[in-house]
């Protein structure tokens, strides 16, 4: 090789190197979108506004969320895995969006696991059912009973094919055994307003949105999944307390960005979620909810991947199953 040639990349390859973290050390120099798949109010918003409002003291640049509804959240998620992959924009993802989607949605224009770059979960709740205050009933037994004779008359809001909502109500009623007449929304704010003012019977969803309108008492709460009451909510009863116990469903939220976000970028947003999920005041938001923030082992780009890529083919199964289960009478 030439001399002259020899020499000026000698001197361009330390500058070379230290170029490479540059656009890391400098970020962020603006505001940071966050595009949650889902309209205002729902869980999936709750919990993205307590993670970018924490975010945001960290890294010193407002983070703003920009709700992007419809198809049960792959409108939005659609949207986050086509944007640039600079750091500024991030996506608040959902369970159902990046684990049932794929499910429902064979035509997707994204891949849950290439698209996107996981930062980390950001919060746990598991799914909670709540009915319209006037059903004539007291527990989950006499629903289930009413349920069954109303038939198909029964009206069931979900936040959308594929959303988070949407498999909690396939499960429940395959535990459950009722057939009601599925009622999409694009998210479940608008479907607990109408839950509330009576339009709708039954919901299933994320005890993050179901706590305070039970605790406000506008909807009658019938049931936890899981094993266990939650402290947001303690006189509803968990689905084994109360006689279901398959309907388990513990829902995770997440933080991504698009495929090709440089690593020390994506090192420096799971470092900045990590501190806020840190913050006593993080968990005291997230337990008034009945969610909770992920442990130490859950948290982290690595593990988000790793649940992701076991999750999907552990729940298409299920989820196809209780679709089907639905549709016949």
């Amino acid at each position: 090789m030439n001399k002259t040639l020899l020499f000026g990349a000698a001197l361009l390859a330390p500058l070379m190197l230290g170029l490479a973290p540059v656009h890391a050390q400098g970020y962020p120099t603006r505001n940071i979108t966050m595009i949650v798949s889902f309209p205002a109010g729902g869980p999936s918003d709750i919990v993205a506004r307590i993670m970018a409002d924490g975010m945001t003291r960290h890294l010193g640049q407002q983070v703003v969320i920009e709700n992007v509804g419809g198809a049960g959240g792959t409108i939005g998620a659609t949207r986050a895995a086509e944007a640039k992959p600079d750091g500024y924009t991030l996506f608040a993802s959902s369970m159902g969006t990046i684990i049932a989607a794929p499910t429902f949605y064979p035509n997707l224009k994204y891949d849950s696991i290439k698209d996107f770059v996981p930062i980390g979960m950001s919060a746990n709740a598991p799914a909670a059912v709540s009915i319209r205050k006037d059903i004539p009933v007291k527990d989950l037994k006499e629903f289930i009973a009413w349920a069954k004779q109303k038939g198909v008359d029964v009206k069931q809001a979900h936040g959308g094919v594929g959303g988070t909502s949407h498999m909690a109500c396939l499960l429940f009623n395959q535990v459950a055994g009722i057939k009601p007449t599925l009622v999409a929304y694009r998210g479940m704010g608008p479907g607990m307003n109408d839950l509330m003012g009576g339009h709708i019977d039954v919901a299933c969803e994320q005890a993050v949105v179901m706590s305070a309108a039970i605790q406000g008492d506008k909807v009658k709460g019938i049931v936890v999944a899981g094993d266990k009451r939650l402290a947001a909510i303690p006189n509803i009863p968990s689905a084994k307390e109360a006689g279901v116990p398959s309907f388990n469903l513990n829902i995770w939220s997440g933080i991504y960005a698009p495929k090709g976000t440089p690593k020390e970028i994506i090192n420096k947003l799971a470092d900045v979620l990590n501190k806020t999920l840190d913050e006593p005041a993080t968990a005291t938001k997230l337990g008034n909810l009945g969610g909770t923030v992920p442990p130490k082992a859950e948290r982290g780009p690595d593990h988000l991947r790793k649940t992701v890529a076991s999750d999907i083919p552990r729940w298409a199964p299920i989820l196809k199953a209780a679709a089907e289960a639905s549709k016949s009478n």
